[in-house]
């Protein structure tokens, strides 16, 4: 069921662009080290560039694993399937190359008008292997929409930034997003380098994210998914119900006859 390719057939870039989100694996060489898979799923962050090269733009998040692994020892794979349509599982095997944000290589995969508040960095793939299997036990679902929390809180972060940077100060805002890498993003879990030069750029992080644009709502259901939910269990609580009158009901009223506990008001 399982069919492997030395590149990606034409037939499957077109898919794997329409797909919402994706999961990149990695692992340090280390053998007591932590394997990691990481789901990516912000719009127009993966692209193709041809049948043997893919790459996509690495947001901020609080790990910094892939890019630790990748500097390390190259080893990556990237992981699609069908959520809608036919089955399908793609799998692209490659060596990857990290070029952090404030680069050369970076600003000329992600110039401004293109670059995603939080992103740090651009992960080319040379996929060297890839193969497409079943899927047929990976379940069907409907896209609503992709979130947005990520790039609005990033957004206010990189404002810091953009505002320290104003001032002219020498200083990083510690609510900036340089400060975050910091932070979160100098070293993996098990101790590997991860951004090396992204936290002491010059380059001012710009973006044209539209923070007035619209939110996601999460679905909460409502009294029309409640009564679809519950129909069942109604029909069958009122059918008991009915049955519990028909027979209990009659003999508890002959039993207060019976002892005198009913009043005859007839005249």
């Amino acid at each position: 069921m399982a069919k492997y390719y030395d590149e990606i057939p034409e037939s499957l870039i077109e898919w794997i662009k329409k797909q919402h989100m994706f999961w990149v694996a990695s692992a340090p060489l280390n053998p007591d080290g932590h394997v990691n898979v990481s789901p990516k799923g912000t719009a127009d962050c993966f692209h193709v560039v041809n049948s043997r090269r893919v790459w996509y733009q690495d947001l901020s998040g609080s790990g910094v694993e892939t890019i630790s692994h990748i500097r390390e020892n190259g080893r990556v794979t990237i992981m699609l399937n069908a959520f809608e349509g036919p089955p399908r599982i793609l799998r692209l095997y490659g060596i990857g190359t990290v070029h952090e944000y404030g680069t050369p290589e970076y600003e000329s995969l992600i110039p401004p008008e293109t670059r995603k508040p939080g992103s740090r960095a651009a992960i080319v793939i040379d996929v060297y292997q890839c193969q497409t299997s079943c899927g047929f036990a990976v379940p069907i679902y409907d896209f609503a929409t992709h979130r947005t929390q990520l790039i609005r809180s990033m957004h206010m972060k990189e404002s810091c930034d953009r505002a320290s940077d104003a001032t002219a100060s020498t200083e990083l805002d510690k609510r900036g997003l340089k400060a975050y890498w910091i932070q979160k993003n100098l070293r993996s879990v098990d101790g590997l380098p991860g951004l090396l030069t992204a936290p002491d750029s010059k380059v001012t992080p710009v973006s044209v994210f539209d923070k007035e644009g619209p939110r996601p709502k999460l679905h909460r259901p409502s009294s029309r998914d409640g009564n679809a939910l519950s129909s069942g269990a109604t029909v069958g609580i009122s059918f008991v119900l009915g049955a519990l009158a028909a027979t209990i009901l009659p003999r508890i009223l002959s039993d207060i006859r019976k002892f005198g506990m009913f009043t005859d008001t007839t005249t």
